[in-house]
């Protein structure tokens, strides 16, 4: 584990020291973070073997079958991509880069010369929600994605003075894309400043087309009343409202409704209290690990990831027109 900061802490640590109580073939072999006592807590509290201040060192010493990396985003590309070069599986923390010229240079760090790019997966939880992955089953099994016609994605949170909130909203971004099975072909992006809380501060509201002909309406409000995620998806005669449980909110255990012309035909609950499992951390490392057993292409990857990180780059810098 590389980075035993607070997300960490709240998301990673409980997930790996569950899978290598379950399963003997995961040892967690070493955790690293500048912060020496930082990572010295994190070893005892999660049960790895040895605590580092120097990745580098850390992953000659340990020579390790795949690595997490949850660093500030600042040092996440150029970390990312030396980690890549040695050869060395990760799942990198979203965003993987703060601009597309950083995500095409982990690519190519990934590939460097070889016949197979290293196998890694970005983690954007999301995907691996329990409540989100049912939602997109029961779409694939409605149609095709040209059968979704509209999504609506509304994320907030409470008191968020970030400088840079997209390295946040990039998660609905992303979220929409899985749900619609579709890139965006073009997005409008409208800013409503709130500069009482900060210079920087503002609500965000993107109206999309996806590459499938679906239309999408994304809202972004960062210092609202409540911290939740909900999803919207009309598909034909059908419609899926989604809570998505994230933390200890609102929303937990999360909540998915699934009507057909107008009649509920499903109505799920999330299953269990543990936050990392109802929020997706926990299926996100079973299924990096294990399609890293079974030699399988880990995803969401690098250049999967791109698209969304180029829409999170042009929210940072305020622009209001994206185009595929």
């Amino acid at each position: 584990m590389i980075g035993c900061g607070e997300h960490a802490v709240a998301s990673h640590g409980p997930v790996q020291a569950r899978l290598a109580a379950g399963q003997r073939a995961i040892e967690l072999a070493g955790c690293c973070d500048l912060d020496g006592d930082r990572a010295e807590r994190y070893r005892k509290h999660f049960g790895f073997n040895r605590a580092y201040t120097d990745p580098m060192a850390m992953t000659a010493t340990e020579t390790p079958d795949a690595a997490a990396l949850a660093v500030p985003v600042t040092v996440t590309a150029s970390l990312a991509a030396r980690l890549l070069e040695r050869g060395l599986p990760l799942l990198i923390e979203k965003p993987p880069g703060r601009t597309v010229d950083e995500v095409d240079r982990l690519v190519a760090a990934a590939r460097a010369g070889r016949e197979h790019p290293v196998p890694h997966q970005v983690a954007f939880n999301r995907r691996f929600a329990p409540l989100v992955r049912e939602a997109r089953r029961r779409l694939a099994a409605i149609g095709p994605p040209e059968a979704i016609q509209h999504l609506h994605y509304e994320m907030t949170r409470v008191d968020r003075r970030d400088p840079d909130f997209s390295t946040t909203a990039i998660h609905g971004l992303d979220a929409v894309r899985f749900l619609a099975g579709s890139d965006y072909a073009e997005a409008r992006l409208r800013y409503h400043a709130l500069p009482a809380l900060g210079p920087t501060v503002a609500n965000i509201f993107v109206d999309a087309v996806m590459a499938s002909g679906a239309t999408a309406h994304l809202a972004f409000c960062p210092a609202a009343g409540v911290a939740v995620e909900r999803a919207t998806i009309h598909a034909g005669s059908h419609t899926l409202f989604v809570r998505i449980p994230m933390w200890d909110a609102l929303d937990s255990p999360g909540h998915l409704e699934h009507l057909e012309r107008g009649a509920l035909v499903a109505d799920l609950r999330g299953e269990g209290t543990d936050a990392f499992v109802l929020a997706g951390f926990y299926a996100e490392y079973e299924a990096f690990l294990g399609d890293l057993a079974a030699g399988r292409t880990p995803s969401p990857s690098l250049l999967e990831s791109r698209q969304s990180v180029q829409i999170a780059e042009c929210v940072r810098e305020r622009r209001e027109e994206f185009r595929a």
